[in-house]
């Protein structure tokens, strides 16, 4: 037994180099071929240039940067609230017979392509905007507002299914304890439960940021794929990373490292995420 279990020791440590060997790699990568054009660009031109014309060698990308956080930002407004709120709702309210047919149904969602999502956000939701829109707001309905709507829907599955397993990870004696000092189910799930439950659903918005920031195919289809200034929420804009998919095909020297250094700028984007997270994570502790 003791062979084996050091036999396992060393196949999980192995994993874990692994693990850690990719991303370095994936550094080293973004980094070594990113930062020279960027310095070969300008930085402040690069990340504060309002202009992105390859033919005449400008490079600037803060459009897609505000593109890109416009659109995150309100993927996170759509779907946080509905995430949580059902994540609650299956964890402590859903009738067991109920639970059967939607939790197998969420999950159906987690497993849909991501061009599937887009093809229907351009064949329902981006109709629905320039239809329900179009006379007060402008715009053919690919826009910072659809591409928020389908975001929100994507991130569903990712933010339901780690704040349910988090919420029913909190110890049955916390619910116990608020009924028996004289709360009612409602508000022992509201404010007992849920609060100790929130570094878990802190993780699972953390995880849907991350899928929203990073998704490309469907904003490509829904988002209008302009390289402009944001002028309202209506408007067509266009994402960091559908500024590299869309070129990346036929990008050459100057052109493909610029591409590159954005994927440098997203990459940067993720970690800050995710330090934030760990921060809250450490205070929360202490």
């Amino acid at each position: 037994m003791k062979v084996k279990e050091k036999v396992m020791e060393y196949v999980f440590l192995l994993c874990a180099c692994v693990s850690i060997l990719a991303v370095a790699l994936i550094c080293i990568f973004l980094f070594a071929n990113g930062l020279p054009a960027m310095k070969e660009i300008g930085v402040f031109d690069f990340l504060l240039g309002k202009r992105w014309k390859p033919g005449n060698d400008i490079y600037g990308i803060f459009p897609m940067i505000l593109g890109s956080i416009y659109v995150t930002a309100g993927a996170i407004i759509v779907g946080v609230p509905i995430g949580l709120l059902t994540a609650v709702y299956l964890a402590k309210f859903c009738p067991a017979g109920l639970y059967k047919i939607i939790k197998p149904g969420i999950d159906l969602l987690a497993g849909i392509p991501s061009v599937v999502y887009g093809f229907f956000g351009l064949c329902v939701i981006v109709p629905a905007v320039r239809t329900l829109f179009k006379d007060t707001f402008g715009g053919n309905g690919q826009s910072i507002f659809t591409a928020s709507v389908l975001l929100g829907i994507m991130i569903l599955p990712t933010i339901i299914g780690i704040a349910e397993s988090a919420i029913r990870a909190v110890p049955e004696r916390y619910y116990q304890g608020a009924l028996a000092l004289g709360a009612t189910h409602e508000r022992a799930v509201f404010l007992t439960v849920v609060p100790a439950a929130k570094s878990g659903i802190m993780a699972g918005i953390v995880l849907g940021i991350g899928r929203a920031i990073g998704e490309t195919m469907a904003v490509i289809m829904v988002a209008g794929n302009q390289a402009r200034m944001p002028k309202g929420i209506f408007q067509g804009i266009r994402t960091l990373t559908a500024n590299i998919v869309m070129e990346m095909g036929y990008a050459t020297d100057l052109h493909r490292e610029a591409l590159i250094a954005t994927g440098v700028v997203l990459f940067v984007f993720i970690l800050i995420i995710n330090t934030l997270f760990s921060i809250l994570k450490r205070k929360e502790v202490h």
